[in-house]
């Protein structure tokens, strides 16, 4: 059994009593706790208070701790990932693809209350990246790549967030599937937003991304080509108890409207204006959304 910290333990346990806490006709709106899904969260609340909605936000927390919260009724909704449904919700095989992969999602989480809406066309999925000129000097653009590097004896440092280190379609599995190995010296757990500086700055040199960050192209990072398609898809969508829709049925039109503006290049977008150019997450979100139609 994984031993829990006592800080973790009193940190879940303090969320868990702040969750309990909202008010008996708000709707409670949950976020993750990286940029793409601050500013989703953020987005979300603005726009069904546009619509007048009484909305209570619980943004920043763990993805396990937010799962668990909206099974147990302390969320309403939240954008969740295909992937992290099927595979670490779910614990089924990775599906071929990602109309597979939306389908499995809906159909199990369907037996435990949960209504996914319409999937948006994005695919924020884990990577690998190494810097370019750094990638380019050793011939490294795919992870077979890296595997050969790696098991003729270059000594790589890996900057990986703590949860991808421990999850099941994480590193271990990803190393089996390659047949490589990053020695256990040689990885360095960090928060998840640390991982492109360590890279950047040069004190990795690999680290653990995802796809749709606006920091890939700004800190001049080459992602390496999952040539074996071993990550899932984690395609967006929103996701809602279905009492909550029960109750305000029209949630079901409004969040589908909000899915259908969303792509790959418009979250890498909306991240980098936060992360590289540094603006406030709640006018991004307002202006995407005014940008896109949906709030006036």
């Amino acid at each position: 059994m994984q031993r829990i910290s006592n800080t973790l333990l009193a940190s879940t346990i303090a969320i868990t009593a702040s969750l309990g806490q909202a008010h008996a006709n708000d709707i409670v709106v949950g976020g993750l706790n990286y940029t793409e899904h601050l500013l989703l969260t953020s987005a979300t609340t603005q726009y069904l208070e546009h619509h007048g909605y009484e909305i209570d936000q619980r943004e920043g927390l763990g993805t396990s701790v937010l799962r668990q919260a909206q099974e147990n009724g302390q969320v309403d909704l939240y954008w969740e990932y295909t992937g992290n449904s099927v595979i670490l919700f779910n614990d089924q095989p990775q599906p071929e693809n990602a109309e597979e992969t939306y389908r499995i999602a809906k159909e199990l989480d369907a037996e435990k209350g949960l209504v996914w809406l319409d999937p948006t066309d994005t695919n924020n999925t884990y990577a690998l990246a190494m810097r370019e000129d750094d990638a380019e000097s050793r011939g490294i653009a795919t992870m077979s790549d890296l595997a050969d590097a790696l098991n003729a004896g270059e000594e790589l440092v890996l900057a990986s967030n703590a949860e991808f280190y421990a999850r099941d379609d994480g590193l271990r599995p990803l190393q089996e599937a390659y047949g490589f190995e990053f020695p256990r010296n040689r990885v360095r757990r960090m928060d998840s937003g640390l991982t492109y500086n360590a890279l950047r700055d040069g004190n990795a040199d690999v680290a653990l991304v995802f796809a749709t960050d606006g920091r890939n192209g700004a800190f001049n990072f080459r992602v390496l080509e999952d040539d074996q398609a071993f990550f899932p898809v984690y395609a967006l969508a929103p996701v809602v108890r279905e009492d909550t829709l029960a109750e305000y049925p029209e949630l079901e039109g409004l969040l589908n409207a909000m899915a259908a503006t969303l792509n790959d290049d418009l979250l890498i977008e909306l991240n980098s204006r936060v992360d590289v150019e540094g603006e406030e997450i709640e006018r991004v979100a307002a202006s995407y959304l005014a940008e896109h139609g949906l709030i006036d």
